[in-house]
């Protein structure tokens, strides 16, 4: 969604600064409240006359411009986008976290990550190839989930000690029983079929404490797309994601004992709210050796997440260290022992 602002001073293009969290004029300076803006300049509908629905010819990404524009360039793999057939009416999120980090810190950040690599081949650290870093709102379902946990387990606690000549072990048999009731709240899964989901839930976290009610300025100079899947749909993503946070709870809920074998265990998990959110995403395309890379940053945190390439000299080189490492440990073993390598 590219969404313009004109300055009421000049009337450039206002954009929404991560610096002062203002809308700023780079032609005057002048810088407005978001939070103050005059009625007629948010948006929280888009009508099919305010929004447009374009594809991408090249990787098929469906983005969200004004409904004059009528060519973009793609946020996910630099290719023109074109109109589709189909149109949008209610495209509005409910919240949005805004950027916090410009696209100077995001590119500063970036080449530090890269030097970071310890398995990297020396030009790729050099971070010196980006093609295009762009600021995306990515589209996430949030969800407030209760769930409902009831387990049966046999358990034991066994106590060893000493009587007279003899070592005596003791084992106590327990049949436990527990019924948890579990609240999650804010649970992120990103709503975007062309985004990469692992690469989305490595972002996490953000600060969720600086939702924002969805305004549109928040978006100026940036762009964002339309959820491709609903909150029913993901629902069972949702589930997946808190799965491992219930088993360590049940896990918590059983100290004590020695062992323990859980014989039943039913878990019924219900949506209690979902909201559609806009959360803050730098898309790094860069080159290396004829084939492009791409990475995301959180647009609050900074993060940086993706696969760069590997040096096989260096995980050679990485081997070989290890293997001499072994080789020296043993041979100190063996001149310790008083025996020959």
């Amino acid at each position: 969604m590219v969404i313009s602002y004109k300055c009421p001073n000049c009337g450039s293009d206002m954009v929404f600064d991560s610096g002062s969290g203002m809308l700023s004029c780079h032609s005057c300076g002048r810088q407005d409240n978001i939070e103050n803006l005059p009625e007629e300049n948010i948006t929280t509908r888009f009508s099919e006359d305010e929004a447009k629905e374009y594809q991408c010819e090249n990787c098929g990404a469906v983005l969200i411009t004004e409904a004059e524009t009528t060519a973009t360039t793609c946020g996910f793999c630099g290719g023109a986008a074109v109109l589709a057939d189909r149109l949008s009416g209610d495209l509005a999120p409910a919240k949005v976290i805004p950027f916090t980090i410009s696209k100077e810190e995001a590119v500063q950040a970036f080449r530090k990550w890269c030097k970071k690599g310890l398995l990297t081949p020396k030009g790729f650290m050099s971070a010196d190839r980006i093609k295009s870093i762009t600021g995306m709102y990515v589209p996430f379902w949030m969800f407030d989930l209760h769930s409902k946990v009831q387990v049966n387990a046999h358990c034991t606690r066994v106590h060893r000690y000493t009587e007279g000549d003899y070592n005596c072990t003791e084992t106590e048999y327990y049949e436990a029983f527990r019924d948890i009731n579990l609240d999650y709240l804010k649970i992120p899964v990103d709503a975007s079929e062309k985004m990469n989901d692992e690469l989305m839930d490595k972002l996490e976290p953000y600060s969720y404490d600086e939702l924002k009610d969805f305004q549109t300025a928040y978006l100026a100079g940036f762009t964002a797309e339309k959820y491709n899947y609903t909150d029913d749909e993901l629902f069972p993503r949702a589930e997946d994601k808190i799965g491992t946070y219930i088993d360590s709870y049940i896990s918590s809920s059983f100290s004590g004992y020695t062992t323990v074998n859980v014989r039943d265990k039913y878990i019924n998990t219900k949506k209690v709210n979902s909201f559609y959110v806009l959360l803050p995403v730098w898309m790094v395309s860069y080159d290396y050796e004829r084939s492009e890379h791409i990475f995301a940053m959180n647009g609050q945190t900074g993060k940086v997440v993706g696969k760069p390439p590997i040096s096989s000299g260096k995980v050679a080189a990485w081997f070989s260290g290890i293997a001499g490492g072994t080789f020296i440990a043993l041979k100190l073993v063996s001149l310790m022992m008083g025996g020959g390598f």
